[in-house]
């Protein structure tokens, strides 16, 4: 199979051409920096053909796209930054990228007849109640800018193609990129004490171990909407920072408060997201390990 990946400088996108350089597979690389960018430590993406792409250039996107002619596109690349989504000066930019762009992408897809994969997000819900969330459940209502631009997104792919995974994630962490664990652990490293949310409900997703999911997806037509987040339970940001401040080695104390109490953040963020992942195994995919062991293999790897 070949492969096109979007956003291959951010996280997720990273780890996704790793695992295919892993299988075998011919994969291209893109983001939007002429050239790529992301954590030099040999991996084997330096080894993997990249090409600049704004992805909200739609004459760009179908000429890149038609002429690599991949079997699967893995649509990586979104705008991420949820506060500064809020700003006026930029929800339109945050639309032309999560939604204009996820539809450029599903259109030249249509065209060459070619899977699509999709990530999107827990934010596409409320986070209300205590139930988790299920994958077809289309109850849809952001809380903000970027969870209402990654669900047009949702539907610009579902609506365009037959052939599509559109998988949830949430919590993110992975080498290349900036992420809650590398934050708080520098963070911890200067302060006795640190302050975090405790009534924000959800699983972390470890993006090495995502990558090997979605490329297993793409192997199959096993098309709809998924759930993937790494086994060990639905825990809260604080439960997340005392395991992992514990494996480190920190002793700095990890204080409990709500988010009301937290204050600071300009977008709304859902109490609730937890997801529920049984369709994986219900369609034959292997789920993720426990974020506990994701975490001990992250710092061993990440050397913070």
């Amino acid at each position: 199979m070949k492969f096109f990946v979007t956003g291959v400088s951010g996280q997720l996108g990273h780890d996704v051409m790793n695992e295919l350089a892993k299988r075998g597979y011919d994969g291209v690389g893109s983001d939007i920096q002429p050239e790529y960018c992301g954590v030099a430590d040999g991996s084997a993406i330096t080894d993997m053909p990249y090409v600049q792409l704004d992805i909200t250039d739609k004459e760009a996107v179908k000429k890149v796209i038609t002429e690599i002619k991949p079997d699967a596109v893995i649509h990586c690349a979104a705008w991420t930054a949820v506060d500064m989504a809020e700003d006026d000066d930029k929800v339109e930019k945050v639309r032309a990228v999560n939604a204009g762009g996820t539809q450029n992408i599903a259109d030249v897809c249509k065209e060459i007849d070619c899977k699509m994969l999709y990530l999107s997000t827990d934010y596409v819900f409320d986070g209300q109640g205590t139930q988790p969330w299920q994958p077809d459940c289309k109850d849809y209502k952001p809380l903000n800018v970027y969870g209402q631009t990654k669900l047009e997104g949702e539907l610009a792919v579902s609506k365009t193609l037959e052939k599509y995974f559109i998988v949830r994630i949430a919590w993110v962490f992975g080498l290349n990129g900036k992420n809650f664990i590398k934050t708080m652990i520098n963070v911890g490293k200067t302060h006795d004490e640190v302050r975090v949310v405790n009534d924000q409900i959800g699983t972390p997703t470890y993006t090495f171990d995502l990558a090997r999911l979605l490329v297993d997806m793409c192997e199959t037509e096993k098309y709809g909407y998924y759930h993937a987040t790494n086994e060990g339970g639905y825990i809260s940001w604080h439960d997340f920072c005392v395991e992992f401040y514990r494996q480190y080695g920190l002793k700095t104390k990890v204080t409990p408060v709500t988010t009301e109490e937290y204050g600071l953040s300009k977008a709304a963020r859902p109490f609730n997201s937890r997801l529920d992942k049984s369709k994986l195994v219900e369609n034959g995919f292997t789920p993720l390990p426990t974020w506990q062991d994701a975490v001990s293999r992250y710092l061993k790897e990440a050397q913070l």
